[in-house]
């Protein structure tokens, strides 16, 4: 990490998240092909709000372990940094914490002396209340302008950190960077930022290379290596049996954008229209044109969670013939069933608690949606019910227990028997969370909302 001007800058990105799991022997291509560093998401929002809500991680500790040492002795002996963001699936400080630990043990097995830093991205209400009446807090779409009730009922709150914090990580001498959350790119972009890479081809080589093997022929194969320079950026598998197409790798742009040809960071715009994807070859993508444009305003996304209620499941499945042949009309007399079972037996108003039947095997991912019209060969009903304590919601679910068992259609003469999944029928799932914020707070200090620690007891 000197001051010398270097022409290129190669990523090596193992897979689209730590504890994934993959074969050493393509970490070992990629350090042989070169890498200056390696990076790795390790979380998202994309497994829902319960992780961020509980500050719990969606991936085994074993499994991140597993990886880390991977990751470690790898870089260890060639002399590179190991980046990971988002740690702990939804980046909170204990997800930090987590992934510290584990790095920890695994650094001691393997007689590891690799600097550490640990960059927090957990928010506190108060002081985003302080942003938001002075009017640097705004909304993204569908959202409307944020209360300050909403940050206080939140559970846990994080900032989606660009590539300054981890910059600024590494040139205080850190070898691994532990980050809290993180915009996915933001992980890939920073060595090379650091380095003097030119942002267009930076930000856009951290996109593709955001989800590992994703962009390529085959995603289960491992990661890929990009190699940004001062014109563009070329991408090739770690697998040598495996292509990158100049399909593959623009087909990235159309996952988890808004739009295909932009897309936002804290301190500005990707734009790639007049990007140009070029095959070298049978396996390597090279591209050229990536633009970026600076934001006048830098801003940093907060996500926030709540616990909206307690959720009790049961699962029961159907086969019967005269039944699935018009399961939307038992599906509704199931629902009229409960509300009046419930309202008889518990006394609660529709309003006191809430329910959800969903139909798989018919119509349960795409509801109204569904083009197949007809009658299924089977199918699973789950039962999901919310209520404002995990006691109401189980007694919801058991007075439904019998029409879950052998509720039959209208116009039938006898009870069906049904089969429940699980013994009890009745799965309690605890704390079920909600995502509130989708807003962004300005900031003119890219750190201002951040907290680095390095080592034991030094704070950067």
């Amino acid at each position: 990490m000197g001051t010398e001007p270097v022409k290129s800058v190669r990523v090596l990105t193992p897979s689209g998240m730590l504890g994934a799991g993959w074969d050493h022997a393509t970490i070992e291509r990629g350090i042989a092909l070169g890498a200056d560093v390696i990076s790795i998401d390790g979380g998202s929002t994309d497994s829902g709000p319960h992780y961020l809500g509980s500050a719990t991680a969606k991936t085994t500790a074993k499994a991140v372990a597993r990886d880390l040492r991977s990751l470690f002795t790898a870089a260890a002996e060639a002399g590179i940094p190991v980046i990971v963001g988002s740690c702990g699936t939804s980046g909170t400080d204990r997800g930090v914490d987590w992934v510290a630990g584990i790095a920890a043990e695994v650094m001691a097995e393997e007689g590891l002396d690799l600097t550490v830093a640990k960059i927090y991205s957990e928010q506190n209400a108060a002081d985003l209340k302080e942003h938001l009446n002075a009017g640097r807090v705004h909304p993204l779409p569908p959202l409307g302008e944020l209360r300050a009730e909403t940050l206080e009922s939140c559970t846990h709150i994080v900032g989606a950190m660009g590539h300054e914090p981890i910059v600024a990580a590494l040139r205080a001498g850190a070898q691994v960077v532990l980050a809290g959350r993180a915009t996915d790119t933001a992980v890939a972009a920073a060595y090379p930022l650091m380095m003097g890479m030119p942002a267009g081809p930076t930000w856009h080589a951290a996109k593709i290379v955001e989800c590992g093997g994703q962009c390529t022929t085959n995603p289960r194969a491992g990661g890929v290596l990009a190699t940004i320079d001062a014109d563009g950026f070329t991408i090739e598998p770690l697998d040598p049996t495996v292509s990158c197409t100049p399909i593959t790798v623009a087909a990235h742009m159309l996952y988890e954008t808004v739009n295909p040809f932009e897309m936002r960071e804290p301190d500005g715009t990707l734009d790639v229209r007049d990007a140009r994807y070029t095959a070298l070859d049978d396996r390597i993508v090279r591209v050229e044109g990536s633009k970026f444009h600076v934001a006048g305003q830098y801003t940093i996304k907060l996500e926030g969670a709540r616990v909206t209620g307690y959720e009790t499941m049961s699962f029961a499945a159907i086969r019967d013939p005269l039944i699935l042949a018009d399961i939307d009309a038992w599906a509704e007399l199931m629902r009229t069933m409960i509300r009046q079972r419930v309202g008889q037996t518990l006394g609660l108003a529709d309003g006191e608690y809430a329910f959800d039947l969903r139909l798989y095997g018919h119509n349960a991912v795409l509801d109204d949606l569904e083009p197949e019209s007809g009658p299924p060969r089977e199918v699973g009903v789950m039962l999901l019910v919310n209520a404002p304590d995990q006691a109401t919601a189980t007694a919801v679910a058991k007075v439904a227990n019998p029409l879950m068992l052998h509720l039959p259609a209208p116009g039938m003469d006898y009870l069906p028997s049904f089969a429940f999944a699980s013994s009890p029928a009745e799965v309690e799932r605890g704390a079920a969370y909600e995502f509130v914020l989708n807003h962004v707070v300005d900031c003119d200090d890219p750190l201002s909302l951040f907290r680095i620690e390095l080592g034991e007891n030094t704070r950067a």
